[in-house]
């Protein structure tokens, strides 16, 4: 649930700084509303981010089933893949005409960076593998439940060929500038009204993915919830009332902290240092090693306290070394 949570401020703070800029390090980073229309108040992120919540998001979370939101989870794949398609071509494009950026294989540990940096990066990639908890909600409307091993493969497919391209031609078009949210560096201007057109059609594919994503990970979030206080209650979707009261409640919590903490770093850090880590390491090893069906190996054991360990020791010095920097 906390995880949950904690991804669904991250899409609408994604959106927000898309479409109202971000300010980091002293520097402005403009969104697509004020590039277009200025600098208003009825552009600033509290209102925007309202704006989307209510008119995109509330009326597909309140679709009842799991299976009513595959055309929107269908278009939101197709909309992640025209983000990274635009994105590779403007980095080759700019590899062609030698506009790229310095790329460094090797951390510059001379900057005031220490090895103990390189575990803050940890958490932000188990965190974009840990979405696993939709599984059961999924293979529950399934036709045929045997399919969802399937489904997990491609899944896990799509999503390594979707971060490998974007980290490695985001790195390749903005080297060292590149931002915590890497949207924001769409931001600059270009020297025509074509490539103009194309960085923000870039923010924007990738913001409505976002956005029709939303719905899938709020699903789980709330059948959690509900399940956790109201388990003598009937299934939520026959309870129109109760269903209501808690999409709402939910949708109002995420826009409040998203508004009140615009800043995805720390979600990532706090999110990938606690809660996946267990979801992804430590609750999978501890399975193996009470192994209640009696069918792990030694080498199952040996492996899962392994993976414990490392995962135990890599979290906490990602926390500690995020509470000195910020120290």
């Amino acid at each position: 649930m906390v995880t949950n949570l904690g991804c669904l401020i991250i899409y609408l703070i994604i959106i927000g700084d898309v479409l109202c800029g971000n300010e980091s390090g002293g520097t402005l980073q403009l969104g697509v509303l004020q590039e277009w229309f200025g600098i208003q108040w009825w552009n600033s992120r509290a209102y925007v981010i309202l704006f989307v919540v209510l008119f995109v998001m509330l009326p597909l979370v309140f679709l009842p089933h799991m299976n009513s939101l595959r055309h929107s989870s269908a278009i939101s794949i197709l909309l992640a893949v025209v983000f990274i398609a635009i994105s590779s071509a403007m980095a080759i494009y700019a590899f062609w005409k030698g506009k790229t950026q310095n790329m460094r294989l090797l951390p510059d540990f001379a900057n005031q960076v220490s090895i103990f940096d390189l575990f803050t990066t940890v958490p932000v990639l188990v965190t974009g593998f840990g979405f696993h908890v939709n599984i059961h909600p999924i293979r529950s409307e399934l036709s045929r439940p045997s399919d969802m091993s399937y489904a997990v493969r491609i899944s896990l497919a799509i999503s390594i060929a979707i971060y490998f391209s974007i980290g490695f031609f985001g790195y390749m078009l903005f080297g060292e500038s590149i931002m915590s949210d890497i949207l924001v560096n769409f931001d600059q201007n270009s020297d025509s009204a074509i490539g103009q057109l194309v960085n923000n059609t870039v923010r924007l594919s990738y913001a409505m993915h976002l956005a029709l994503v939303f719905p899938v990970i709020n699903f789980s979030l709330r059948t959690n919830i509900d399940e956790l206080l109201f388990a003598k209650k009937p299934v939520l979707a026959k309870d129109k009332s109760r269903f209501t009261i808690l999409t709402c409640l939910l949708l109002a919590l995420t826009y409040t902290i998203a508004i009140v903490i615009p800043n995805i770093w720390y979600f990532f850090q706090f999110l990938g240092s606690t809660t996946v880590v267990c979801l992804s390491f430590i609750f999978p090893g501890a399975i193996v090693l009470r192994d209640v069906h009696g069918i792990s190996r030694r080498k199952d054991k040996v492996m899962a306290i392994l993976v414990i360990i490392m995962a135990i020791l890599t979290s906490m010095i990602a926390i500690a070394t995020n509470l000195w920097t910020v120290g």
